[in-house]
C-alpha cells in the first residue's frame, strides 16, 4: 500500500469503505443464506483460476457466477458474493489488491443486481413463466456490471500510472485498451449467468456442480486464444530479431517504427483494428531485408545496379515472406508499399498520392523519423526538432502531409525517446557514410545515378 501514490491509496480506501457501507446499510434478513454460501463458494473456486488476456488484465470464470448472484440473491447478496475475491487462491495478489478486488467486484455485483431489480426483474430463483421477460433486465445487469467494473479498475490504473498531460487530448490516451479487452468478453461471457440461474430452478444447489463444466470449457477457450496471441507475438519477435541481426546499427528500429506508426494512426482517428494492423506492419516493414545479402545492407557508399535493385525489391520480398501468415492480412499493404513516395518516385511500384495505401503512408513517415533520430555508424542521431524539419521539407513530395502533421502533433504532445547508440560486436565496422534508404536526406542511388 505504501508503494502506491497517495491519490491511489485514498481512492482504494474510498472504494472499500463504500462497499462496506453498502453491506452494512442493506437489509440482510431477506437473503437466502444457503444459496448465498453456495454461490460464494462457486465464485471462490472460479475466481481462483483466471485467464490472462494481456500483461495487466485477466478474465475469470467467476463473471457468470457474479451475474447469477444478481438474479438469485439480489443486489446485496451479489455484493457479498463479490467479496469472496478477498480470499481467492492466487499467490501473486498482495493484501491491498485482494481487498480492492473484493470491494470492486462487490460494488459491480450490487449495481448489476440493482439494475436487474429496477428494470423489473424479481430477485430469486426464476420460474418458467419469468421467461422471456427476465432477459432484458438481465442483459442490462450484465452491461451495468461491465461498466462499473471498468470504471473502478480504470480509476485505480489512472491514479497509479497517470498519463502524460497531452494524452487527454488523444483518443485512447488513457490506455483503456487493456480494460476494453477484458470487459468486452463480459457482455457475452456474462450471459452464462442467466443459464446458471435457470439451472438452479431445475436442480437447486446441484447446479453449482453442473455449471463448472461449461465455465471451464469457456476458460479453456480463453486459454487457447491467449496462447494463440502469444504465438503470434513470438512469430513477429523472431522475424524482427532475424532482420536486425543482419544490421547491428538498426537494433530496436522495428519496434520504434511500430510505436511511431501507431501514434500516427491513432492521431488520424483510424479504427482500433486498423491501428493494430498498422502497428504490426510497422514492426515487420523491413522483414524483406532477410532476402537482401548482408554485405549489401552494410555496404558504404553508392551501390551497384544489382545491389540497388536488391534493396528496392526488399518490400516485395517482405510481402512474399509474410503473405501466408493469416493474422497479418491487414498489414500486408503497409509492408509492401512503405517506400512509395507521394510524387510517384518511390519503389517498388512507383505509386503516387492516394494510390499508396494509407497504412504505407503512415509507416513511411514513422520509418524516416526513427532513422533520423537514431545513431548510425556514419552519423550521430539528429535531434527531434531537426528530424521534424526534415520531414516538413519532404512533405508533399516524399511524404503524405497529413501523416507528417499527425506525427508532429503526437510527438510534440507526448514526446519521443530516442534510442541509445548501438555498439556492434568486434569486427563490424562501417566508417564511411552510407546512403540510407530510410533517411530522406541520404537517398539510395546506384553508381553513376544523380541525386533526385
Amino acid at each position: 500500500m505504501r508503494e502506491l501514490p497517495r491519490r491511489a491509496q485514498i481512492y482504494i480506501c474510498v472504494i472499500v469503505v463504500l462497499a462496506l457501507a453498502t453491506i452494512i446499510r442493506g437489509p440482510l434478513s431477506g437473503i437466502p443464506w444457503m444459496t448465498l454460501v453456495v454461490l460464494a463458494l462457486l465464485f471462490f473456486i472460479t475466481e481462483s483460476l483466471p485467464t490472462p488476456v494481456s500483461d495487466r488484465a485477466a478474465v475469470s470464470p467467476s463473471i457468470p457466477v457474479a451475474l447469477a448472484s444478481a438474479v438469485l440473491v439480489g443486489p446485496l447478496g451479489a455484493c457479498l458474493v463479490g467479496f469472496a475475491a478477498v480470499v481467492v487462491l492466487r499467490r501473486n495478489l498482495i493484501l491491498v489488491k485482494r481487498v480492492f478486488n473484493g470491494a470492486q467486484m462487490g460494488l459491480a455485483g450490487y449495481c448489476a443486481g440493482a439494475t436487474f431489480t429496477v428494470l423489473g426483474g424479481n430477485p430469486g430463483v426464476p420460474q418458467a413463466d419469468d421467461f422471456p421477460g427476465i432477459v432484458p433486465p438481465f442483459l442490462a445487469a450484465v452491461a451495468a456490471y461491465s461498466i462499473v467494473n471498468a470504471l473502478l479498475v480504470g480509476g485505480v490504473v489512472l491514479l497509479t500510472h497517470p498519463p502524460s498531460p497531452g494524452a487527454f487530448k488523444r483518443r485512447g490516451g488513457l490506455r483503456w485498451r487493456p480494460l476494453v479487452t477484458v470487459e468486452l468478453p463480459v457482455l457475452g461471457y456474462g450471459t452464462l449467468g442467466l443459464f446458471i440461474a435457470a439451472l438452479w430452478a431445475a436442480v437447486d444447489f446441484f447446479a453449482a456442480v453442473l455449471v463448472l463444466l461449461p465455465l471451464y470449457i469457456a476458460r479453456w477457450a480463453f486459454d487457447q486464444y491467449v496462447a494463440q496471441q502469444r504465438a503470434y507475438d513470438a512469430t513477429i519477435a523472431a522475424l524482427c530479431q532475424a532482420v536486425e541481426t543482419k544490421d547491428y546499427y538498426t537494433r530496436g528500429h522495428c519496434m520504434r517504427v511500430s510505436k511511431a506508426s501507431a501514434m500516427i494512426a491513432t492521431e488520424i482517428r483510424m479504427r482500433a483494428e486498423r491501428v493494430e494492423a498498422v502497428r504490426l506492419a510497422g514492426m515487420l516493414h523491413d522483414v524483406g531485408k532477410l532476402g537482401v545479402p548482408t554485405k549489401v545492407l552494410q555496404k558504404s557508399g553508392p551501390l551497384s545496379e544489382e545491389e540497388f535493385a536488391a534493396i528496392q525489391l526488399h518490400p516485395m520480398r517482405g510481402l512474399e515472406i509474410v503473405r501466408e501468415i493469416g493474422f497479418l492480412d491487414d498489414a500486408l499493404a503497409g509492408i509492401m508499399h512503405h517506400h512509395e513516395r507521394i510524387d510517384g518516385k518511390g519503389y517498388p511500384m512507383g505509386l503516387a498520392g492516394d494510390e499508396i495505401p494509407d497504412s504505407a503512408r503512415v509507416i513511411a513517415v514513422a520509418d524516416a523519423f526513427d532513422s533520423m533520430t537514431s545513431t548510425r555508424s556514419y552519423r550521430n542521431a539528429r535531434d527531434v526538432d531537426e528530424a521534424i524539419e526534415e520531414l516538413r521539407r519532404w512533405s508533399g513530395t516524399q511524404f503524405d502531409p497529413v501523416m507528417v502533421d499527425a506525427l508532429i502533433r503526437a510527438v510534440e504532445r507526448d514526446g519521443w525517446r530516442a534510442p541509445e547508440p548501438v555498439v556492434p560486436p568486434a569486427g563490424v565496422v562501417r566508417d564511411h557514410p552510407q546512403l540510407d534508404h530510410d533517411d530522406p536526406s541520404l537517398h539510395l542511388r546506384a553508381v553513376g545515378e544523380s541525386r533526385a
